[in-house]
């Protein structure tokens, strides 16, 4: 696939993210999770070989079908459709933002309860018990973490790797979505997925750091207090990879992240990242532009990357 095919494929998909979020009916990676939990029940044992196995074969295939995919589009204009629909299907920041929104308004309004109800759709987190602050923190951490996840990770692998890129990573971020917790049941059979996942986010959330650091003033906060916060925080967060999108976040927005986290039976105490006060509910907002400036700059990148590397292959 020419490397100008890729790049204006990575731009279609992502204005078709920006504009159209994601498909309302029929999502390939809804499919593709039922997939997986069907594999899920046929493969599980409390192993990290058959969890290797298991996370190996779903996205080995995924990554078969993007080759598929660009065998099929060798021709310019077919290259770009296929590669601007598979950006398109593995995008989420516009749904990401979406979701934060209406969570938002329903805490200005003064109705908790439909917030709490809400919350499940953006993190895993139990929202019983929780306060509007308390929902607006795990929003705006929501938000730090999945702006990685959900953008800037997957343009930087459709850069490098075309489709297959695309849609490998999409595939290991759902698997880690799905078993990748530390609980009894997956904790050896999700570990594989949980690993790759991080390794396939390490540039990826290090760029997420650094472009939030540039743009913070967009949410009138100080790059000098963003980087501090991440040169001084973002190893301590348990994941190698959100703790550079979060400390970030939190030092843009002159917030306070971290703190304990209830996961159903799991209760996690996260450190402290950023030294600002507790994020309140109109941080919510102040994240999501901060999120779509990451977003449209990582966009950007990706394009010159695909480019540049077009070039360098000859």
């Amino acid at each position: 696939m020419r490397s100008s095919s890729r790049a204006v494929g990575l731009a279609l998909g992502f204005a078709a993210d920006w504009y159209f979020a994601d498909p309302r009916r029929g999502h390939p990676v809804a499919g593709f999770g039922r997939v997986a939990a069907g594999l899920r029940k046929v493969m599980y044992a409390d192993s990290r070989v058959a969890g290797a196995a298991y996370a190996g074969t779903l996205v080995a295939g995924a990554a078969a079908l993007g080759v598929a995919g660009e065998r099929f589009g060798r021709r310019p204009w077919a290259g770009t459709a296929l590669t601007a629909a598979a950006t398109w299907t593995v995008l989420g920041g516009t749904s990401l933002r979406r979701e934060a929104a209406l969570i938002g308004g329903s805490l200005t309004e003064g109705d908790l309860a439909a917030a709490r109800e809400r919350l499940p759709h953006l993190c895993g987190r139990d929202p019983r018990g929780l306060d509007a602050d308390q929902i607006a923190r795990a929003v705006v951490e929501s938000v730090a973490e999945n702006t990685s996840d959900a953008v800037v990770a997957p343009l930087f692998w459709g850069a490098v790797a075309g489709i297959p890129g695309l849609l490998a990573y999409r595939a290991s971020n759902t698997l880690d979505a799905m078993v990748g917790y530390r609980d009894a049941r997956y904790r050896n059979f999700g570990w594989a997925a949980a690993r790759l996942d991080d390794v396939l986010n390490y540039l990826p959330a290090r760029f997420t750091g650094a472009v939030t650091v540039a743009a913070a003033p967009i949410v009138g906060g100080s790059p000098i207090q963003a980087l501090r916060a991440l040169r001084r925080d973002g190893a301590r967060h348990p994941s190698p990879n959100a703790g550079r999108c979060e400390a970030s976040a939190a030092g843009a927005l002159g917030v306070r992240l971290g703190g304990t986290n209830t996961y159903g039976d799991v209760v996690e105490h996260r450190p402290v990242l950023g030294s600002g006060r507790a994020p309140r509910v109109a941080d919510i907002r102040r994240a999501s532009v901060l999120s779509a400036t990451v977003g449209g700059a990582a966009a950007v990148a990706a394009v010159r990357l695909a480019k540049g590397l077009g070039r360098f292959r000859g």
